[in-house]
């Protein structure tokens, strides 16, 4: 019994000296937010950055949601589709622009800037979540939102876990399966097309495409085409993009480098033509001459979604979707910038799957300095830290001073 007892005590003892774990109180991080969804005011903007069902999702996750009223009446959304789900309608903008973290669509107008309260002593400021538009922008906008101190998020620039642009990507594929859709409308008597069935069917020669990129856009509106039954060349200078866009589609396709002379044969055969030639910055550079244009079959339809960044067809010019056509030698010419906008239900609804569960994350984080820091696909996005620039590409193009993220993070 002694024995028993005495080896117990050593095991006791050496239980003692062991290395133990430090014990640490577990902090509740979870902050919650006030949200502003103002309504919004830029040319031809339908869309909305949260749709009422995410709204509901937040608000049961402890956030207050601020909807300006008529904020998603372009899209299809009631005032009273927002307050059931749990949101606080309010009728001045200043109400909204008031709101800790502001979800916009479109970049704000320095109207709006100047309702931002801007950050008081002791507080954390503001943070803007918006497109950024880098063609269409001024530099004064960025001198606003720096003095304001706030925290702005361009959601164009975001990164996901795999390295895409989730927001760029759901909007490419909007543009262009309705790039498509649009096509075939004007092919039709009922548009004063041609009297064409956009595809085909046995017995009847195809619509022929053209597809000039071969990105997210031109992947889509090849896919839409090919689903109707149409005949699609695909056109693109990467040959990369051209052998992904073959393996995504499992099948071999006409495709070809950009050569004028291929391009100049393609269209004069081609009922309709889909300008998607993204460019990451700057002008989208033109590579169909008028003289091409004038060479198409007489009724044929452009549509050119580079519109955006002034268009890659020499005879294009920005349209409205008011007034969405025009015709140049005997061509339907479709230029209306923000191709999604006119979709704006089902734009509003693909923006808000990727938009709120970034919001839950800045409030499951404890604040949105703490997302950044964790998250690099979101941290991507960041183009300014209270208030100091931190993006190149802005800081370059307008000549404005920027500084590293990860050295302002460091001093934060």
């Amino acid at each position: 019994m002694d024995i028993n007892k005495e080896s117990i005590r050593n095991l006791a003892i050496e239980a003692a000296l062991a290395p133990q774990e430090e014990l640490r109180p577990v902090g509740h991080k979870h902050q919650r937010l006030t949200i502003g969804i103002p309504k919004e005011t830029s040319f031809q903007e339908k869309r909305v950055a949260l749709v009422p069902e995410s709204v509901g999702l937040l608000v049961s996750h402890g956030h207050k949601v601020v909807v300006e009223t008529g904020a998603g009446k372009e899209a299809h959304f009631e005032d009273h589709d927002y307050s059931e789900a749990g949101a606080h309608i309010v009728y001045s903008p200043q109400d909204v622009f008031r709101s800790e973290l502001i979800m916009k669509v479109a970049p704000p107008s320095i109207e709006e800037i100047a309702m931002m309260p801007g950050k008081p002593a002791g507080s954390s400021g503001q943070t803007l979540i918006c497109a950024i538009h880098m063609p269409v922008q001024k530099a004064e906008t960025f001198k606003q939102l720096s003095a304001k101190k706030v925290t702005a998020i361009g959601w164009d620039y975001i990164k996901d876990d795999s390295g895409i642009y989730p927001v760029v990507r759901a909007m490419g594929e909007i543009a262009g399966n309705t790039s498509v859709l649009i096509a075939a409308e004007y092919l039709s008597n009922s548009s004063g097309g041609q009297g064409l069935m956009f595809g085909g069917i046995s017995g009847v020669k195809p619509t022929e495409v053209v597809i000039i990129g071969a990105g997210t856009v031109g992947e889509f509106a090849t896919r839409a085409s090919l689903g109707l039954g149409a005949t699609v060349k695909v056109f693109d200078n990467n040959v990369y993009r051209l052998r992904r866009l073959q393996s995504d589609l499992g099948m071999r396709l006409w495709t070809s480098t950009i050569q004028p002379t291929h391009l100049r044969n393609a269209l004069e055969t081609a009922d309709v033509a889909i300008g998607a030639l993204h460019t990451k910055g700057g002008r989208t550079p033109i590579v169909v001459s008028e003289d091409m244009v004038s060479n198409m079959k007489y009724g044929s339809v452009i549509v050119d979604i580079d519109i955006d960044q002034g268009g890659c067809f020499e005879t294009c010019r920005v349209t409205t979707h008011d007034k969405p056509i025009f015709k140049e030698h005997g061509v339907i010419h479709y230029c209306v910038p923000n191709l999604a906008s006119r979709v704006s239900r089902t734009a509003s609804y693909a923006l808000s799957n990727i938009f709120a569960p970034i919001v839950l994350s800045i409030g499951d984080e404890g604040g949105i300095s703490n997302l950044v820091r964790n998250h690099h696909g979101f941290r991507h996005g960041v183009i300014m830290y209270n208030g100091v620039l931190t993006s190149e590409i802005i800081g370059t193009t307008f000549e404005l001073p920027w500084k590293s993220l990860d050295l302002l993070m460091a001093a934060f």
